[in-house]
């Protein structure tokens, strides 16, 4: 079985399909996030964000925009290869990547009916005032414990103690 490409978009590209889905009257739901080793808690997260209407784009952080926020060592995995892992997902129909801090452009650009971020973003949706101007909704999504990249590289850490494993 072949793995097709994902569908990597421009953020021009991505407001297009919007406006094909509006003018069907269905929704394009938008979410963000670096998804650098993909785990239980991403998987579920872009399920339930896929569910809230009838696409999905993910807007990913580029290289360096990761590095800026989480530090010289991350990502784990580079853009081309988190933009392919995430595209192959089910509940994913496109990606689009962004090399600001955040993805407020990005979201202006789009303009999707649904902005979905994580409960522990709750103190601040970046992109939320210019998708409720528009009429959007912004719908926070319950995290499941225990489950982070950050907790994912610890384990590795204290399993493997910087050695590398056989796989």
């Amino acid at each position: 079985m072949k793995i097709s490409e994902p569908k990597v978009l421009s953020a021009e590209e991505c407001r297009v399909e919007r406006d094909r889905l509006a003018a069907e009257g269905k929704k394009l739901v938008f979410t963000n996030g670096s998804f650098d080793i993909i785990h239980r808690g991403h998987v579920t997260y872009l399920s339930f964000a896929r569910n809230l209407g009838d696409a999905l784009v993910v807007g990913l952080n580029t290289d360096a925009s990761v590095r800026r926020y989480k530090g010289d060592n991350r990502p784990i995995n580079n853009e081309e290869d988190r933009a392919f892992v995430l595209g192959s997902l089910r509940s994913v129909n496109y990606v689009v990547l962004f090399d600001e801090d955040e993805p407020k452009e990005l979201i202006a650009k789009i303009l999707p009916q649904i902005l979905v971020k994580g409960s522990d973003w709750a103190h601040y949706v970046s992109g939320r005032e210019v998708v409720e101007a528009n009429g959007g909704e912004v719908v926070l999504a319950d995290m499941v414990e225990g489950r982070s990249t950050t907790n994912t590289i610890d384990r590795i850490i204290q399993v493997y103690g910087g050695a590398a494993g056989n796989g």
